[in-house]
């Protein structure tokens, strides 16, 4: 079997890191890319890998990174878009002056439009490079959450820039395979990563209701290789480790037939639109 290759974003800590790993004992060798640049370093050290310094809000240091990475190892298998934060105070509080101030969008700008930066380049390089042994041209997964699916009062940017990622990926998802390319989506709960403090994933462990790293780790694993699912979310939760293993959320179907008519016709026109050169109809994919 041939080498192959990795890039990750947001891989100096947390899942990336823990994906990185992974992948090494798997024998892939992974490119990390993250703002954090000693522990991207340490990680790329740990897994006998490279780095570069990426800032994933800057189209810029997107694609220096990704040059970088494409440069050294010749091609890119699979595509990982972790990097992203959690909620912030995005909203302004009511100036006594009567003016308007500006909301604070860094959370959808890294969780969404970063995200989909590096879709978009692994996309592109995807395009440029045959299909490998197990028939694929590339794969990409990213990070969604729980929160992109259920309500999630007090999350409110940080839920609307997940929602966005599984909006993404179930839509593109059923386009991509057409070009022997995959794009599928973890949304574990609560792990223990760098977006909250040490004491609350203590509080939650305590409850039983923290979710287990490894989880989103074995998601990704079962993701690799021969494997053809694409536009899928992999939901993991607190009974990971209970027997419950890997989820799919119960996304909302069509209302009616009629629904899903009106929805052939937007995917009809929608091509068009991007010169797609082929009709698309739901009755094509699987919901």
């Amino acid at each position: 079997m041939a080498q192959e290759y990795a890039y990750i974003t947001g891989g100096a800590s947390g899942l990336g890191k823990a994906v990185a790993i992974q992948l090494a004992s798997k024998g892939i060798k992974s490119f990390i890319a993250d703002r954090n640049t000693a522990g991207a370093e340490a990680t790329a050290q740990e897994i006998g890998g490279d780095y570069a310094t990426v800032d994933v809000t800057l189209w810029e240091s997107q694609v220096a990174g990704f040059k970088k990475a494409v440069e050294l190892f010749g091609r890119v298998d699979y595509v990982f878009a972790i990097a992203g934060v959690g909620q912030n105070d995005w909203m302004p509080r009511t100036q006594a002056n009567g003016d308007f101030e500006k909301p604070d969008l860094s959370v959808t700008e890294i969780n969404f439009h970063g995200m989909l930066m590096t879709v978009s380049l692994a996309v592109q390089q995807f395009r440029r490079q045959v299909v490998n042994a197990h028939g694929f041209r590339g794969k990409v997964i990213v990070a969604g959450s729980v929160c992109g699916v259920y309500p999630s009062p007090g999350l409110s940017i940080y839920a609307a820039s997940k929602h966005a990622v599984t909006g993404l990926v179930r839509s593109w998802g059923l386009e991509l395979p057409a070009e022997e390319i995959t794009l599928n989506c973890l949304i574990p709960s609560v792990m223990r990563t760098n977006i909250s403090s040490p004491d609350f994933y203590d509080a939650l462990e305590s409850e039983g209701l923290l979710t287990p790293l490894h989880g989103a780790v074995d998601a990704c694993e079962q993701l690799l290789g021969s494997n053809p699912v694409s536009g899928e979310c992999f939901e993991i939760g607190p009974d990971y480790d209970n027997g419950q293993g890997t989820t799919h959320p119960n996304f909302a179907t069509f209302t009616d037939e009629k629904h899903r008519l009106v929805f052939d016709r937007l995917a009809v026109r929608g091509a068009s639109k991007l010169g797609a050169g082929k009709s698309i109809a739901t009755a094509d994919f699987k919901f």
